[in-house]
């Protein structure tokens, strides 16, 4: 049985014809950029989240770079970031002016080393850092991350793109952040049907000036306050975003149930290497990570693709040896276990309502391409 890395058309019963209704209440009243649609979709997930505001935007990348512009990094400021993330995370700091400087990761929890960090802080006085929670967990050092930054004043912004369902010491990790953001794209694990992001705020003045920076800095219709951005959410994303809320905890908990399925069985085979979410981090089921020989990875993968087994590399190499990161870094600090994860990860199969045979079959495929 063949089993792809991800399927994202397992739909609940009912949901394509409450979706087509959706679609049509959208398209009759041509609300197809921003408008009410969005403005419910904003308040829903402020209140799902418990932060103290949500903001709307057109994909998780604008979000980043529109949390940085409310921070006040522009030209010339350091960023403080994660070697193993997404580009966009880089990407994002060089897009407003600003200077990365990567942090090597702990390899406990494959996110920000916190010890590293503080040396990052004091030799390179950033201007802002940019927490990534990798996988769909989180540092186990998040309150010293967050009480160090705050006794610092240093803005703590957190790349929430893989966290949307995670707690954190039981309350919704976006909760008690400064500024949060998340990615909806279609692959994650509260995707939308197109691009689109949000930016949770720790207060509506901030989400005022976020929204102000995502819509072209508009004070009124043509009186414009600052340079700002166009990064407004669509109608049809907040209608399918909105729906999928109702099917949600559903959804998050078919996929925990799966990874721990997964590291069951792995524990059980005994040479499978994999890390798991710390202590007090409730995960959403986004990725399972393994780590495999970076030697042995290619011939595995390929007795993977024999047997038709769907895998992922994320990331498979870290932001200080992208090509692309040559010219715009301000430096790294720490040593090169990001490197090591990018050529070791393997992630299994992994989407909403994979099924015990599925997984089995995952299970007995890479058991024998490890023999």
């Amino acid at each position: 049985m063949a089993v792809p890395f991800i399927d994202l058309k397992r739909f609940e019963p009912g949901f394509m014809d409450r979706w087509m209704e959706k679609v049509r209440h959208v398209t009759e009243n041509t609300m197809f950029v921003g408008g009410p649609v969005v403005a419910d979709l904003e308040k829903r997930l402020a209140e799902v989240t418990g932060a103290p505001a949500a903001v709307g935007c057109a994909n998780g990348t604008d979000a980043l770079q529109l949390a940085l512009r409310v921070a006040g990094v522009g030209p010339g400021d350091r960023v403080l970031i994660p070697d193993a993330t997404f580009w966009a995370t880089f990407e994002a700091v060089v897009n407003v002016g600003a200077k990365p400087v990567t942090v090597d990761i702990d390899m406990t929890d494959l996110q920000m080393d916190f010890d590293l960090f503080r040396k990052a802080v004091d030799e390179y006085a950033p201007k802002a850092v940019l927490l990534v929670h990798l996988y769909g967990w989180c540092t186990a050092r998040l309150d010293d991350f967050r009480e160090f930054c705050a006794a610092r004043r240093i803005p703590l912004i957190e790349d929430g793109a893989q966290c949307f369902g995670v707690t954190w010491k039981g309350r919704a990790i976006y909760a008690d952040a400064w500024m949060a953001t998340t990615s909806f794209y279609p692959a994650k694990v509260f995707g939308s049907c197109g691009d689109a992001g949000a930016v949770f705020c720790s207060s509506k003045e901030l989400a005022d000036r976020t929204r102000l920076h995502g819509n072209h800095g508009r004070v009124t219709h043509y009186l414009h306050g600052v340079i700002g951005w166009n990064s407004r959410m669509a109608g049809l994303d907040a209608a399918w975003l909105d729906l999928c809320l109702d099917y949600f905890d559903a959804r998050m908990a078919s996929r925990v149930e799966a990874a721990a399925r997964y590291r069951e069985a792995f524990a059980r085979m005994g040479n499978v290497k994999y890390v798991a979410p710390p202590e007090g981090c409730g995960e959403n089921g986004y990725l399972v990570a393994t780590l495999m020989d970076p030697a042995r990875r290619p011939a595995i993968e390929a007795k993977l693709k024999e047997q038709g087994i769907g895998f992922g590399n994320t990331y498979p190499s870290a932001m200080s040896e992208q090509p692309g990161a040559r010219g715009w870094s301000a430096g790294h600090v720490g040593g090169d276990n990001a490197r090591v994860l990018g050529k070791s990860i393997l992630n299994p199969p992994l989407f909403a309502y994979i099924t015990p045979a599925e997984q089995d079959e995952v299970v007995a495929a890479l058991k024998a391409a490890m023999a």
